[in-house]
C-alpha cells in the first residue's frame, strides 16, 4: 500500500481490514514468515516495535490517498491505534466504517441479525428466507439479500442465514419462525442470534462506539445492561466477552441466543429477546443525543425515560 501511494496510483475507495488487535500476530515489512517467527520467540519488543512501525507506514499511505481526495475508512480493526503507538501522528485523520456508514442503522437498532436451522436440512432455510421474504416485502433491499443468499450462499456446517433487522423487526422475524416451528413447516427449531457487532451490546472504541457523538466510547454499562437484560427477558444463551477478532481485548461485547422451538413458552420469550435486544440500542443511541434515534424510539413505542415529556 505505501509503495502505490508512493507511485500515485489513482483509486477512489480505500480500506482495509488487516487484524491489528495484536501486535505479535502482525508481520512487519521486510520479514519472512519463518523470520517473524524467530524475532517473536527471541525479542517480542523488538518485534512489537517494527510491527507498530509497518502499521504506521501502512497507514501514512492511506493517508496519502486520503489527501488526494479517495474515500478512505477501515474495519475499526486497531490499525489505527497501532499506527500511532508506532508514532504516526495522523492515524485517526480517516474514520472506521461504522462512524463512516454504519451509525445511522445501529440507531433504528438495525444489526446482523442471524439463525440457524437446527435440523441440518437447508429446506427449512429456504423456509424461513420464504417468511422473511414475505414479512419484509417493502424492503426492496432485504428481499434481494435474502433471494441472493439463497441463489449463491452455500452452507457450512448447520445450514444459516444473517441479514440486518431492526427494532421491531426482529420480533416480528422471531414470530414467523417459531410458526414455522410450530405448524411443522420446518423440520427442527431454530436458533436465531446476532453478530457480536451490533447496535446496544457493545463498548468497543475502535468500531462500534467509535467517536460517540456524547463521548461515550469507551463506557461498558451497555454491554453489561444488555447483558442482564437479555438474560431476563429468558434468552437460552448469554455471553460476556472481550469483544470478537479484531475487538479482543480493546472491548467489551454481550452475545445472545433464543430457540424458537413452536412453544407458547418460546414465543413469549421470543417477543421479549427480539424487542429488548436491538431495544438496547435505540436507547444507547438517544442517550447519546442522536436525532435518528430519539425519532425511532417516538415512532416505535421505544420508552426511554430520560427523554420522556
Amino acid at each position: 500500500l505505501p509503495a502505490l501511494a508512493r507511485r500515485e496510483f489513482d483509486v477512489d475507495i480505500v480500506t482495509d481490514q488487516t487484524p491489528a488487535h495484536d501486535p505479535l500476530s502482525y508481520i512487519p515489512a521486510g520479514l519472512s514468515p519463518d523470520d517473524a517467527q524467530e524475532l517473536r520467540l527471541d525479542e517480542p519488543n523488538t518485534y512489537v516495535g517494527r510491527a507498530r512501525e509497518s502499521m504506521a507506514r501502512h497507514v501514512e499511505g492511506m493517508v496519502a490517498f486520503l489527501d488526494r481526495g479517495a474515500e478512505v475508512f477501515d474495519y475499526g480493526n486497531s490499525l489505527r491505534a497501532e499506527a500511532k503507538l508506532g508514532g504516526y501522528e495522523r492515524a485517526f485523520d480517516y474514520p472506521g466504517f461504522v462512524p463512516a456508514y454504519i451509525r445511522p442503522l445501529f440507531c433504528e437498532g438495525k444489526g446482523p441479525f442471524r439463525w440457524v436451522a437446527l435440523s441440518g436440512d437447508p429446506a427449512d432455510i429456504a423456509a424461513t428466507d420464504r417468511a422473511i421474504v414475505e414479512e419484509f416485502s417493502d424492503d426492496a433491499a432485504l428481499v434481494r439479500w435474502i433471494k441472493a443468499a439463497g441463489e449463491r450462499v452455500h452452507y457450512q456446517g448447520l445450514p444459516a442465514r444473517i441479514c440486518w433487522l431492526g427494532y421491531g423487526e426482529r420480533a416480528r422475524a422471531g414470530q414467523r419462525f417459531n410458526e414455522l416451528v410450530r405448524s411443522g413447516a420446518v423440520k427442527a427449531p431454530i436458533v436465531i442470534g446476532r453478530d457480536h457487532l451490533d447496535s446496544g451490546s457493545v463498548a468497543s472504541p475502535y468500531r462500534e462506539t467509535e467517536s460517540m457523538r456524547d463521548g461515550s466510547d469507551a463506557i461498558a454499562d451497555w454491554p453489561i445492561l444488555n447483558a442482564l437484560l437479555n438474560t431476563s427477558s429468558g434468552a437460552s444463551w448469554v455471553s460476556v466477552h472481550h469483544g470478537g477478532g479484531v475487538g479482543i481485548g480493546r472491548s467489551i461485547h454481550a452475545g445472545m441466543v433464543v430457540v424458537a422451538d413452536g412453544s407458547e413458552a418460546a414465543a413469549t420469550k421470543l417477543q421479549r429477546v427480539l424487542t429488548n435486544d436491538p431495544g438496547t440500542g435505540v436507547m444507547r443511541h438517544a442517550d447519546a443525543g442522536y436525532e435518528r434515534a430519539l425519532e425511532v424510539a417516538s415512532e416505535r413505542g421505544v420508552h426511554i425515560p430520560m427523554h420522556s415529556a
